[in-house]
């Protein structure tokens, strides 16, 4: 756990403020502000990140995924006065910076609007970016909230607005907190509720271990972009969990799973979402201008006890192939995201670059596959040694037959 120590800001002093990363829970920031008196005014827990699509000076969209994982501050928190409520401001990253706002009129107090900028200049984050600024995304949220209540929502919100989709999960979060204490009497968001009529009843214990599965079903996938296939998948899936203690395993169903993504020259992504998937992403990424691979896998996920599972990893080297081929592996295989979250692939064959006419291009066998094949190889090097052996034999038989009659 890092921890920062803020200056006074409109007297109130920020005494302690941590950013918790963790492989369970990645991107938890969690911020607790006091003011004068040492006593808690404003208690938040969340997790978020950020897909922008920006256009490039070819006339193209790209598009980046961010998250707040490093130079995290926090300056312009603040707890509010008797003219302004309470602030939580976040600067992150190279020129990110992710605010929000809060009002009270009794007995409620309100989520108000949600502000997010980032800056473009950065060359690093945004290549070959046509427009060189600083861009800001501003959404009036007007969740109201009881006061003394704490807001919960495990469940993903999603805000969509000028070519930014904004990510928000894993929420606690009480502004104007009375006394100093953080209230026990939580307030759900409408996505958390739903989920809650519909969940089991029955938590499974800490020990308990998942249901073997069969096999998942192998489904195709495909991303279009105009009237072409620019991203083909064919794979069965099968998602390995492991949240609070419990170890879940969960099928995807070709049948029931909607597919979306995007194409572009060096980056692809293919999007699945179902009623228990809220999303499911492949990000991949060309390397060295002449191979592909996986980059990243991004999950969001409801479990059978209604809890939401949700992870990300950026930093992916998985299915490597050249551009212009495929990648395949027909054996089982194991893609690792996190400690906590592996995925089970069968069947797999993909290709999310020079898709041509909508088939795929010369495969690239895994590793997996190869070593399939050194079975065989060796079997029949075994038997072509055994071979040579006995023909060596044959020889050397028929040799010592021979000189036999010559000594008469």
């Amino acid at each position: 756990m890092v921890c920062f120590r803020l200056a006074p800001v409109l007297r109130v002093k920020l005494f302690l403020v941590c950013l918790a990363l963790g492989a369970a829970q990645p991107f938890t920031l969690e911020l607790n502000l006091t003011n004068s008196e040492k006593a808690t005014c404003l208690y938040a827990k969340w997790q978020m990140n950020f897909t922008i699509q920006y256009e490039t000076t070819n006339n193209t969209n790209n598009t980046v995924n961010i998250s707040p994982l490093d130079n995290v501050t926090y300056n312009g928190s603040n707890c509010g006065d008797d003219h302004t409520g309470p602030k939580v401001a976040v600067q992150f990253r190279s020129g990110f910076s992710w605010n929000v706002n809060f009002t009270k009129e009794t007995p409620n107090y309100s989520i108000d609007r949600i502000s997010f900028s980032y800056d473009t200049k950065d060359n690093k984050t945004f290549p070959d970016a046509k427009y060189k600024g600083i861009v800001t995304v501003s959404d009036a949220v007007a969740v109201k909230i009881p006061l003394n209540d704490i807001f919960r929502c495990n469940s993903l919100l999603i805000y969509e607005k000028n070519d930014v989709v904004q990510h928000y999960w894993s929420i606690l979060v009480q502004a104007f907190v009375q006394n100093g204490t953080v209230s026990r009497e939580e307030f759900l968001c409408e996505e958390d509720k739903s989920l809650t009529t519909i969940a089991p009843t029955i938590v499974p214990s800490p020990t308990t271990t998942p249901t073997p599965k069969e096999r998942p079903e192998v489904g195709n996938y495909s991303v279009t972009q105009g009237n072409s296939t620019c991203l083909l998948a064919t794979m069965g899936l099968q998602l390995n969990i492991t949240h609070d203690k419990v170890a879940s395993v969960i099928n995807i169903n070709p049948n029931t799973t909607d597919v979306t993504g995007s194409c572009q020259p060096k980056t692809a992504e293919l999007k699945l979402n179902n009623s228990d998937i809220k999303y499911l992403e492949f990000v991949f990424a060309v390397k060295n201008e002449n191979r592909f691979y996986l980059k990243e896998v991004n999950a969001s996920i409801v479990l059978a006890n209604g809890s939401v599972f949700s992870t990300a990893n950026n930093s992916l080297s998985y299915w490597d192939a050249p551009l212009g081929s495929s990648y395949m592996c027909n054996k089982e295989d194991t893609l690792s995201v996190s400690e906590a979250f592996q995925i089970n692939t069968f069947g797999l064959r993909i290709q999310p670059f020079n898709v041509k006419e909508g088939v795929y291009s010369t495969a690239q066998d895994c590793s997996a596959d190869d070593d399939h094949f050194l079975v065989p190889i060796a079997v029949g090097a075994a038997l072509a040694g055994v071979l040579i052996l006995v023909l060596l034999a044959y020889f050397i038989g028929l040799k010592r037959h021979h000189a036999g009659y010559e000594q008469f």
